[in-house]
């Protein structure tokens, strides 16, 4: 996974809620068929943003404290963090260009 340093729950307050850019979480399962799908291109644009935010994901099943302090209910979901708070959502498999528009938002707010 390239660019993409997974996040734990003891690692979230460190690598996420403290980070000094932006940071998309992706909380996804292995097990989930939309998460599987959606996840190539998570790593794809995270070679193309690497330089502009931080992109990292968390698996709910190896780390249930997380997703379950953030109310995640579906699978994929991404959560954005700006200096520790959570500024906008996208929940669910979707494209590429819907992906990048949420990332182009990011960099923006």
């Amino acid at each position: 996974m390239p660019n993409i340093n997974p996040a734990t729950d003891a690692s979230f307050e460190t690598e996420i809620l403290r980070s000094d850019i932006p940071t998309v979480v992706q909380f996804w399962a292995s097990w989930s068929g939309p998460a599987r799908a959606a996840a190539p291109i998570f790593d794809a644009l995270a070679g193309d943003y690497a330089d502009k935010i931080k992109l990292t994901r968390i698996d709910v099943d190896e780390n249930p404290q997380t997703p379950s302090s953030y109310g995640i209910m579906a699978i994929p979901t991404l959560l954005l963090f700006i200096n520790g708070t959570v500024v906008d959502q996208l929940v669910g498999a979707v494209s590429r260009t819907r992906l990048e528009s949420f990332l182009e938002r990011a960099i923006a707010e």
